[in-house]
């Protein structure tokens, strides 16, 4: 069977093959390991997550990248795109910055905007592909400007390191990308790794 042939039967027919995944390992941007000291450690493992989302999405259209799961849930990679969009902009400006700005797509009339509010839209898809992005270059120079880890933030009063929301979104990331394994798969196919 050639690799379109493969590819083509893949929702139905479930057979390894480099053809179904995001990229062969020789290209891999991610490196999940060899990482020097606590602060790279965490900067590596939070990168590493932020790009798999990436190739998760990657080569959709905006159709695709709004389709739902399955009912009733509202959940999309689109959707994904958006909510992880929302945790950078809460995490690493609100909370570690202290910045007292409105939220990306949430509001107290619609607290679930970040997953209804993706549509099959363009124009959607790249604003929040825009969004995310932003947040993200945010965050990396919050952290690269940090004296330490220590440093904190407040959430409901309370005080948190920049260490605790470092792993906090790892594990943000690592949850919701494994809902996007399985998003992209019914799209067409591709499996996560």
């Amino acid at each position: 069977m050639t690799d379109t042939e493969q590819a083509e039967s893949a929702p139905h027919e479930r057979n390894f093959g480099w053809w179904d995944m995001f990229v062969h390992p020789d290209d891999d941007p991610r490196s999940d390991s060899g990482y020097t000291g606590e602060h790279d450690t965490l900067v590596g493992y939070l990168r590493d997550q932020r790009l798999t989302l990436e190739l998760k999405c990657a080569g959709l259209d905006a159709e695709a990248m709004a389709r739902r799961s399955v009912p009733p849930s509202d959940l999309s990679l689109l959707g994904l795109v958006r909510h992880l969009a929302e945790m950078e902009h809460t995490w690493f400006r609100r909370v570690m910055a202290g910045q007292d700005v409105p939220r990306p797509y949430r509001t107290q009339d619609e607290p679930n905007a970040d997953f209804t509010g993706a549509v099959p839209d363009p124009g959607t898809v790249a604003a929040a592909w825009a969004a995310w992005r932003g947040e993200i270059a945010f965050a990396e120079r919050l952290v690269a400007e940090a004296p330490s880890l220590e440093v904190t933030g407040t959430v409901d009063d309370e005080t948190i390191t920049l260490r605790e929301v470092l792993v906090h979104m790892i594990e943000e990331y690592a949850r919701h990308n494994g809902h996007a394994d399985f998003l992209r798969e019914r799209i067409d196919g591709r499996v996560g790794q």
